[in-house]
């Protein structure tokens, strides 16, 4: 079970984005995230004919991994680790590590 998922917001804990907030869009594989207006890089391009895109300097979301960020608790304000609980029916479900809260799906 992944401990973050498509739609968490999380707070980035190292890196030049550090103390940034976004969502996650996308997992890019079991170790690396997508975030929304994390990790922006400049890259070149070259133009496309064919597709219609022209050339230049693109701004460019890339992937972290998913260790330099923690899930981000509305409730305190802050990052929070994740835990996994067994619910009495069999299922597992995540939550928060410091006060134990469910985490709600959105």
């Amino acid at each position: 079970m992944n401990k973050i998922r498509k739609g968490d917001q999380v707070v980035v804990l190292t890196g030049r984005d550090k103390g940034k907030r976004g969502t996650v869009a996308l997992r890019k594989d079991d170790s690396y995230l997508l975030i929304d207006g994390i990790n922006m890089v400049k890259k070149h391009a070259k133009p496309n004919p064919m597709k219609g895109e022209a050339g230049g300097i693109i701004e460019k979301n890339m992937p972290i991994h998913q260790s330099n960020v923690a899930i981000f608790n509305a409730a305190t304000g802050k990052a929070d680790r994740v835990g996994i609980k067994l619910l009495a029916d069999g299922k597992r479900t995540r939550v928060y590590k410091s006060s134990g809260e469910e985490i709600k799906v959105a």
